[in-house]
């Protein structure tokens, strides 16, 4: 059932790859750092040294692209989202 979980998630992130409907995830980075990864990218947009910094800057990015981004905490659980889809 697990496998089949992860296998809808990841075709669901895949699709959106790439695409005007993909979003952004403000999550933990190396040695403390925070990064905003779009949907199905491995690499990220951008890494900074403060969370704050990096949910402020996927924010803009979100409403600039007219999106979503969604905020994960330390154990990249997601905590938060802002929903900026017409």
């Amino acid at each position: 059932m697990a496998d089949d979980n992860k296998e809808n998630r990841d075709e669901y992130f895949k699709e959106r790859a790439g695409t005007d409907e993909a979003r952004y995830h403000v999550v933990p980075h190396d040695e403390g750092e925070w990064a905003i990864k779009k949907e199905g990218e491995d690499t990220p947009e951008s890494t900074y040294t403060s969370k704050s910094e990096a949910v402020n800057e996927a924010k803009q990015m979100a409403e600039t692209a007219g999106t979503m981004v969604y905020i994960h905490n330390e154990d990249g659980q997601i905590e938060d989202q802002e929903n900026y889809q017409s």
